[in-house]
């Protein structure tokens, strides 16, 4: 299961994306009954019990993003590639060889927290030109375009590192507590994670800047309407949301969203029903053989 997760993550970058792994994962690694911590560098995913007293409602803003088709996704990643970079040659380590912003903590050894406070001593919040990035580096703009920049991203001129690298260390700060709340089950463990998940849903929108009108407007909408977390969830810029709702108030919840998102427009109406939905963990890929 972790080989053939690894194998359609890496199939996906021929098409040009720098796709992460997360997807391919879950769909062979998931189990019923249980979420799950993955992790990667090497591939594992780690059981996580959620509380009881609430249900997960994917909501589908009917906005679709083609991330083969466009660079927003190209982009992230290489800004993300950039900032280990300057933060790697700012702590005197060999920032030639490093392309992850968790390559960066681990060299270190430091906390997440810790890796946020360099993010904000070393990075500004001003766009990066590729003129500073090479001083700061302290490489010709032909050596980055040919070393570093990949083909597809020749033609960018700006890049924002303090921003994405703020967002990629908090997130995964926000993702390990999730687990931790879980965990240890504390009497408003609800009310703790549906905090995290509003504070993730802001950071995708003005630090990551992967959200969108419609993803921002349903997010208000499920909160409107008792969701005592909501968030983007996938890649972005489209797709869906994911909320956490008190399955006490569920059907109250289905109906309220309907109303106020989907039966406002026409287009949304007509895919309605396959729109909304609530949902737990169910079991990931299988294969069948034949006795």
């Amino acid at each position: 299961q972790v080989e053939l997760a690894e194998i359609c993550t890496k199939s996906e970058r021929y098409i040009g994306t720098e796709g992460g792994g997360m997807d391919q994962s879950i769909s062979f690694l998931a189990e019923e009954g249980t979420a799950k911590l993955i992790e990667f560098s090497p591939l594992r995913a780690t059981d996580v019990r959620l509380p009881s007293g609430a249900t997960f409602v994917i909501a589908n803003s009917c906005v679709e993003m083609n991330k083969a088709a466009t660079s927003h996704y190209n982009i992230r990643v290489m800004e993300c590639r950039l900032a280990t970079k300057l933060l790697s040659k700012s702590k005197g380590l060999e920032w030639r060889k490093m392309l992850r912003l968790h390559d960066v903590q681990t060299k270190l050894g430091v906390s997440l927290e810790e890796m946020l406070t360099i993010v904000e001593e070393v990075l500004h919040p001003e766009p990066y030109s590729t003129e500073e990035i090479c001083k700061c580096l302290g490489i010709s703009l032909e050596e980055l375009r040919s070393q570093i920049l990949t083909q597809n991203m020749q033609d960018v001129s700006t890049f924002k590192l303090y921003q994405r690298a703020k967002h990629v260390y908090s997130e995964a700060a926000r993702v390990l507590e999730f687990q931790k709340i879980c965990s240890e089950a504390p009497a408003n463990a609800l009310q703790l994670l549906g905090e995290l998940m509003k504070q993730s849903h802001i950071s995708c929108r003005e630090m990551y800047e992967c959200s969108c009108p419609e993803l921002d407007r349903l997010v208000d909408i499920c909160l409107q309407f008792g969701a005592i977390g909501s968030r983007l969830t996938g890649a972005g810029w489209g797709g869906c949301t994911v909320s956490m709702v008190p399955t006490d108030k569920l059907n109250t919840f289905l109906k309220n969203v309907k109303k106020a998102y989907y039966q406002t427009d026409g287009q949304r109406l007509a895919v309605e029903n396959n729109s909304l939905f609530a949902t737990k963990p169910g079991r990931g890929a299988l294969v069948f053989v034949e006795a």
